[in-house]
């Protein structure tokens, strides 16, 4: 059995390669990012794998299919980039990585958080370039604020562990409380209540047609002036344009970002002897108090170890007839 690996980067291969590789199951990769153009180069592949910027829109769909697809492994635990209704209609299955490392984008949240509040990227510049000052650089404590964890799934929680170690009062806003997370002491709130009262927001929820754009200029407008918000779950979350007029105003005094909206055609690419053409990301990019990472928060190697391992065991036994961590349309 034939599989493409769309969007492979060396670390995917490498992780790939290295983990136990069920008997039947061929491997081949591919660093094009699936779309309708490079679809075509999936014929005689009945496994497509694929990663969070591959256009798995219902034509492309239809084409994988028309060239002998039967099974779409995504490398993500999110699935939002799929049509399902589409992949029902042409009998494929969809199976997905439903936890690989929450310690990878946990810690990498927190990360952001201490880089962005000791203003690590600004003094390495400084340093370089032989200005020892400190001027600009004062941070605060994090014992003892409050930080709010917008979903508290297996990420979500990890974060919550890490950041009751640091002496923070948590919140929390989810559907759906975990008890582990309440037992760290948070405190579930509406998510306006959450936001009047955190310091420091992040985001771990997944996008869905309830969650996007949860953060919006009225969303904003209800934080503290000056708070600190991070996103390493999904860019669709917030609502880019307005976090620009929300750092302009000072209404968001910190903002840290492994996700964009707009990233797909961005992100996991060299592209620095291009000019940029995405003119939201290009204004983000002149604040100092703003930090973006290109989709980065899984890449440990815990966690391509997670990945590789699950998308092989999900592709045998799809083959076996005892599909796991199928996603239902």
């Amino acid at each position: 059995m034939r599989a493409l690996v769309f969007s492979s980067q060396t670390y995917d291969r490498d992780s790939f390669l290295a983990a136990a590789c069920p008997a039947g199951i061929e491997l081949h990769f591919q660093a094009a990012r699936l779309s309708l153009d490079t679809a075509a180069l999936a014929d005689q592949h009945e496994v497509v794998c694929a990663f969070i910027n591959d256009d798995l829109s219902a034509s492309v769909l239809e084409r994988l299919a028309a060239g002998g697809t039967r099974l779409v492994a995504l490398r993500s635990a999110g699935y939002n980039h799929v049509d399902l209704a589409a992949a029902k209609r042409l009998g494929l299955a969809v199976v997905r990585v439903p936890a690989y490392s929450p310690h990878a984008v946990a810690e990498h949240a927190v990360a952001l958080i201490l880089a962005l509040n000791r203003r690590l990227h600004r003094a390495y510049n400084r340093t370089r370039e032989g200005d020892f000052s400190l001027h600009g650089l004062t941070g605060f404590d994090l014992v003892g604020k409050t930080v709010g964890i917008v979903g508290t799934g297996q990420i979500g929680a990890t974060f919550a562990k890490i950041m009751h170690g640091f002496g923070c009062e948590l919140l929390a806003y989810d559907p759906f409380p975990n008890p582990d997370v309440v037992a760290l002491g948070a405190r579930y709130l509406s998510l306006p209540e959450l936001l009047a009262q955190s310091r420091i927001i992040s985001l771990h929820c997944p996008l869905n047609e309830q969650s996007k754009h949860l953060i919006n200029r009225d969303s904003l407008a209800h934080m503290q002036a000056g708070a600190m918000l991070i996103n390493t779950g999904r860019g669709g979350l917030v609502d880019t344009p307005a976090l620009i007029d929300a750092l302009k105003d000072g209404q968001l005094g910190y903002l840290g970002l492994d996700v964009y909206e707009e990233e797909a055609q961005l992100f996991f690419e060299d592209r620095s002897d291009l000019p940029l053409q995405d003119d939201v990301l290009a204004r983000l990019l002149t604040f100092p108090n703003v930090i973006i990472t290109a989709h980065q928060a899984f890449l440990t190697r815990e966690a391509l170890g997670a990945i590789a391992a699950t998308t092989l065991y999900n592709i045998a036994t799809w083959a076996a007839g005892t599909p796991q961590n199928q996603v239902e349309g």
